[in-house]
């Protein structure tokens, strides 16, 4: 994904895998995948797409990531509309 955005720091990168545990190991698989390809060039804005996602509850994230829904409301961001491509294509 292209943007201007500045890449995320260490230090808030490791904050950001430790936000995204998560209680089904189905969100675990896609989150796990998606650092594994996108860590190294993740952006400020991009992490905080991720961090949007966060707040959900582990169903409706995982709706999310199988493209059973799509993002809705405050949430259907551009930023978390390009991000949710990367995370499902992760798996």
């Amino acid at each position: 994904m292209q943007t201007s955005s500045p890449l995320i720091g260490e230090r808030e990168l490791s904050k950001l895998k430790w936000r995204c545990r998560r209680g089904l190991l189905e969100n675990d698989l896609f989150i796990e995948r998606f650092f594994k390809r996108y860590e190294a060039s993740l952006t400020v804005d991009q992490a905080q797409a991720v961090t949007d996602l966060m707040d959900l509850s582990d169903n409706d994230l995982l709706d999310l990531l199988l493209a059973r829904k799509e993002p809705q409301g405050a949430l259907a961001t551009a930023d978390v509309m390009a991000l949710l491509p990367l995370m499902r294509a992760s798996a």
